[in-house]
């Protein structure tokens, strides 16, 4: 199970803070912080959403791009040994790394 809430395609990761008794979101993929607190799940959606609401009103009077830029590419170190038995199931499947890995990280994404 991942704790994520979604805000019209924004991302919020979900912790409860047991030292303050509420529940905490902090956007993901902001070009700055946002976060929110909440004691249950509807107040914390109402939370978000004003959060997300200031964080992008702030960002249009400060002329700054809410969202982080991303480039697509991202490295990975992995064992030597996991790097071949992947490379070796990725050709078995008939697909490229590149190809296997996106597929792969897709599936888990949206399980």
């Amino acid at each position: 199970m991942m704790n994520l809430m979604d805000f019209d395609g924004v991302k919020a990761v979900i912790a409860y803070d047991p030292d303050i008794g509420l529940f905490r979101g902090e956007f993901v993929g902001l070009n700055g912080g946002a976060d929110f607190y909440a004691a249950d799940v509807e107040s914390l959606r109402r939370e978000g959403a004003v959060s997300l609401r200031v964080f992008k009103e702030t960002c249009v009077e400060r002329d700054i791009p809410p969202f982080k830029s991303f480039s697509g590419t991202f490295n990975v170190r992995i064992p030597p040994k996991l790097h071949a038995a992947i490379a070796a199931t990725a050709q078995a499947q008939g697909m490229s790394l590149n190809h296997w890995v996106e597929t792969t990280l897709e599936t888990v994404i949206q399980s």
